[in-house]
């Protein structure tokens, strides 16, 4: 019960923090209706080597395409549940048995991927060589390399993990290991082992959605590879805000009176 009241302050924390972005900010290079709105059905727009750019401010939209799943459950196919072992089944059972599983971002630590795309705002700043993902929540970064590099074969574990990329068509790739099993893939304790690899495809249909599937394999907890689809839209004309976490005031230490 205490982690499911803390979850819930949490979430209406997010809530009010993902309305209370910057002043409206109208950004060059937005296209626009007739009465100057921003025309997010207009076409994606182009890098310079002529691939999507995924360049923006990004939230998830909350589509649910599986209500009957729980945490990445709903963004799995109709009628799908995610596949664990036994084993994983046990831990997950057991961790969440009053309530959502404990986050790190409770005590003030990344919740890893995608956990932490969900809900707060991100922003993709995408280069010929590498592709920024900048974290509103606790100001955190990551870096998805596009210069041809190889994953490290032996990586210090990491929150993370480490990521490469390539385009294939207009669709962006990108291969993911090295995580620690710090974290869990979703809000709901969905458990993960440090041979977690998991394979990201970005695809940008117009300007303003973005659609990220998300393959996950780790056969320690999971019988088989899957996956689950989350839908982001544009933030246009705005700006992230600073979201810092203090380390000894955060939601865990609120029971301690």
């Amino acid at each position: 019960m205490k982690h499911a009241i803390a979850n819930l302050l949490l979430l209406l924390c997010l809530a009010q923090t993902a309305q209370a972005q910057w002043i409206t900010l109208p950004l060059p290079g937005t296209p626009r209706t007739n009465d100057g709105k921003p025309n997010l059905a207009a076409p994606a727009p182009r890098a310079q080597d002529g691939h999507p750019d995924l360049s923006g401010i990004w939230i998830s939209n909350r589509t649910f395409t599986n209500p009957s799943g729980q945490g990445l459950g709903h963004y799995m196919p109709p009628g799908s549940k995610v596949p664990m072992t036994p084993a994983a089944q046990k831990f997950y059972a057991e961790i969440t048995a009053h309530g959502d599983a404990p986050d790190p971002s409770e005590r003030c630590l990344p919740d890893g991927v995608p956990n932490h795309m969900i809900p707060l705002p991100l922003k993709i700043v995408q280069t010929p060589s590498v592709i920024l993902t900048l974290f509103e929540e606790f100001w955190v970064f990551r870096q998805i390399f596009t210069d041809g590099r190889k994953l490290p074969v032996d990586p210090q574990p990491s929150w993370f993990g480490y990521s490469v990329a390539h385009w294939d068509g207009d669709v962006l790739v990108v291969e993911s290991a090295g995580f620690n099993d710090k974290t869990y893939l979703d809000g709901e304790g969905l458990p993960h082992s440090e041979d977690l690899r998991i394979t990201e495809r970005y695809r940008r249909p117009d300007f303003g959605h973005m659609v990220i599937e998300f393959t996950f394999d780790d056969p320690k907890n999971y019988e088989r590879p899957w996956s689950a689809t989350i839908n982001f839209d544009l933030m246009p004309d705005t700006e992230l805000i600073e979201h810092l976490c203090e380390n000894e005031k955060d939601l865990v230490h609120m029971w301690r009176k």
